[in-house]
């Protein structure tokens, strides 16, 4: 779908469609309660939406959350998108689906805490924000509940699923796709290369959408 995107928002790219498809083969039940963590231009959450969910989406970027909710209101979906931290405002609330397309691009420093940047920085090793989400989002999941999170294999698909086995979900790989470095890849290849990230010559990376279930044990 054509969204309105203002500068320095996120544009929707083949991480977004990966997530957005896996989201729709999920099993996602009508009604259920959704939320979408690093919303961006809302492309994840007006998915739900169309799905009959109930989605709260949040970003850390005002621009974003004003694109989602402009977004979400031309296409009067029922999304309610605010501002905040991850799941900061959201506290004590439980969903049956969260999905999240966080940062996760390897860098030289901790993400920035301003600037069109947010959308992609994620650390040293791609993990800051995803090793946060692994740690805070079982704690909203309703029971059956799943979480839906998207990242590049560089940036260690193992540990994520380490961590969400670590709290008690059943956490696999469900989706993969290879997809050709965008212009932030692209600029930063060849340190990736001195790194040892990514094999010399390299231009593409794996996108994957991992899911991790609670499920309840049951009498």
């Amino acid at each position: 779908m054509l969204l309105l995107r203002p500068p320095g928002v996120y544009r929707p790219q083949g991480d977004t469609l990966l997530l957005t498809e896996t989201l729709r083969r999920s099993g996602m039940r009508p009604g259920a309660r959704v939320l979408d963590i690093c919303t961006g231009t809302g492309a994840v959450a007006l998915a739900a939406a169309l799905g009959g969910a109930s989605v709260t989406a949040v970003d850390v970027s005002t621009r974003a959350v004003l694109a989602a909710r402009l977004n979400a209101r031309l296409r009067r979906l029922p999304v309610k998108a605010v501002r905040g931290d991850l799941l900061r405002p959201v506290a004590g609330q439980l969903f049956d689906v969260i999905v999240s397309n966080p940062p996760y691009v390897p860098g030289r420093s901790a993400p920035p805490r301003h600037g069109a940047a947010r959308a992609w920085e994620a650390g040293d090793d791609g993990r800051a924000l995803l090793d946060r989400i692994c740690e805070q989002a079982p704690r909203h999941l309703a029971e059956d509940g799943m979480l839906l999170v998207v990242q590049s294999a560089l940036s260690g698909v193992a540990p994520t699923l380490a961590a969400l086995r670590g709290q008690g979900l059943k956490a696999s790989v469900v989706a993969r796709r290879t997809e050709p470095f965008g212009p932030v890849m692209r600029g930063r290849a060849a340190e990736l290369e001195a790194r040892g990230l990514i094999a010399p010559g390299q231009r593409s990376e794996e996108l994957v959408v991992i899911r991790a279930d609670r499920v309840e044990s049951r009498r």
